[in-house]
């Protein structure tokens, strides 16, 4: 197939560029690489993909490249994403995510391309009721951020009734790993993923590790998460793609290991990985962090037929670590 990746010069997009590449898509990133790096676009597809800059906002070069290119599907990546900084500045996130969205779809109805793969995120659910978490438990994001990832799922609903447009939203949980030669990884600026930071920690790139509570209702005091590798994670967009073939409609599947890791596991884990200390200490509770948040899979893997096939802990921060030891400044551009 012939694949647009929006945002795919991204820490996802870029792990799911290499999967696309190695099943032999032509591959066309569009990405303004305002977080994204145009060195990951060219490691992960081995210089196969054409990388493209620009904004999916951008209606007119979208639908040029829809066009020109014979674009099969979309694959949607592109967001900003800092929970934190999406309730300082809320006009970012809406039209960031929401408004270059809309003009993504219209370039899509207008050129006729009618299948995306949307990644959609764990924070449409809030304040979970209920573990591990399943599609239909109640949306209540609690940030702006997961409000746009929210708004976004209905505008898609939307534009399969009027246009005919199929799509599977992605809802991840924790994106972590990276794939095993070590070439592509997580580079983000700032860092605000656990796991990275404490293998930041670990490299002498940070001071220490802020635990932020040690009092929650789980088995050691600190928040426990569902990590799932980022390979995972691509292996699950390829399915949901192969499925918008035969499938029609807006559909959402979470994507998790359905097994959670408490702050306290994860660290003690990578102290065993590196094989020394690593300095941490104990913070108060950030507003809003819940103190569990674990995935239920089960409808990602009875209709992708997906299954997280490198979900222990100590592979995920295993191959993160051969990342961020080998580049620890990240990407050299």
């Amino acid at each position: 197939m012939r694949v647009l990746a929006v945002g795919g010069a991204g820490y996802v997009g870029s792990h799911v560029v290499r999967k696309l590449c190695d099943g032999h898509h032509h591959v066309v990133v569009l990405d303004n690489l305002s977080t994204g790096h145009a060195q990951a676009v060219r490691a992960a597809s081995r210089g196969a993909a054409e990388l493209i800059q620009g904004d999916a906002g951008d209606q007119t070069l979208v639908e040029d490249i829809l066009r020109s290119r014979k674009i099969d599907a979309v694959m949607h990546f592109a967001a900003a994403s800092l929970v934190g900084e999406s309730m300082q500045n809320p006009s970012k996130y809406w039209r960031n995510n929401v408004s270059c969205t809309v003009e993504l779809l219209d370039a899509m109805a207008r050129a006729g391309v009618d299948r995306i793969v949307f990644s959609s995120s764990a924070a449409v659910y809030g304040e979970p009721r209920q573990t591990p978490i399943p599609e239909d438990h109640l949306k209540s994001p609690t940030s702006t951020y997961g409000m746009t990832k929210l708004a976004i799922e209905h505008m898609l609903a939307g534009y399969h009734s009027a246009h005919g447009i199929k799509s599977i939203s992605l809802r991840y949980f924790n994106a972590a790993g990276a794939d095993a030669p070590g070439d592509i990884g997580e580079d983000h600026d700032p860092e605000t993923h656990l796991i990275p930071i404490v293998l930041k920690t670990a490299l002498g790139l940070r001071h220490r590790l802020s635990i932020f509570g040690t009092d929650y209702p789980t088995p050691d005091g600190t928040c426990v998460r569902d990590y799932v590798h980022v390979c995972d994670l691509a292996d699950a967009h390829l399915a949901a793609l192969e499925r918008l073939a035969g499938q029609d409609g807006a559909s959402a599947y979470n994507l998790g290991n359905g097994a959670g890791f408490s702050v306290r596991e994860v660290l003690r884990c990578a102290e065993k990985i590196v094989d020394r200390p690593i300095a941490a200490a104990e913070d108060q509770r950030r507003p809003g962090d819940p103190a569990v948040l674990v995935a239920s899979s089960k409808l990602a893997q009875r209709e992708l037929g997906w299954k997280p096939a490198q979900a222990s802990l100590e592979h995920i921060i295993a191959s993160a670590w051969a990342w961020h030891s080998a580049a620890p400044d990240g990407y050299s551009e």
